[in-house]
């Protein structure tokens, strides 16, 4: 499935998925950002990913569990609407979820492997859906979403994570 029109998307998600290529399609889009974030993951120094470029600001390990944890929110946003679900599915406190994700006593590696198993099943969960499945629109977080947006704002969110990353940590 090719990206949505960005109209079709709430405005507050729509940065991420306008930084994402035209030319390919969700499953493609979410493996070549896989491979990407898993890379740059996986080449960090251990005793770099404690490392704040601010105070108050996320730790290295935070923003990556950060990107796992709002995948996991959006794909379950995703399967809900595309089995027709209809109930007002909330939104979620990112900073509580990242002060409570006990990263400082992980490790780079385990991280790292939790972030290739949920993509997996993130892409596994894309690949099952049906046309009309990605199709169907839902209410999150007080915004009407298809689940097509929001495989799309999946790798749109990691990628604005890993410019900051690049940017603001390395």
């Amino acid at each position: 499935m090719k990206k949505p029109e960005i109209n079709t998307i709430p405005s507050f998600y729509q940065g991420y998925v306008k930084a994402l290529p035209e030319e390919e399609n969700l499953l493609q889009v979410l493996e070549s950002s896989r491979k990407t974030f898993y890379q740059f993951t996986i080449a960090l120094a251990e005793d770099k990913t404690h490392f704040r470029y601010a105070t108050g600001k996320w730790t290295i390990l935070e923003v990556i569990q950060h990107c796992i944890d709002t995948e996991r929110i959006m794909a379950t946003r995703a399967l809900r609407i595309a089995r027709g679900d209809k109930t007002l599915l909330p939104g979620f406190e990112q900073d509580e979820f990242v002060e409570n994700a006990g990263t400082a006593h992980r490790s780079l590696k385990e991280i790292a492997e939790e972030y290739q198993a949920v993509r997996q099943s993130s892409i596994a969960l894309f690949k099952s859906l049906r046309e009309e499945d990605f199709l169907r629109i839902g209410n999150a977080n007080g915004a009407d979403i298809s689940a097509l947006a929001l495989g799309f704002i999946i790798a749109g969110h990691e990628l604005h994570h890993l410019q900051i990353l690049k940017e603001r940590y390395l």
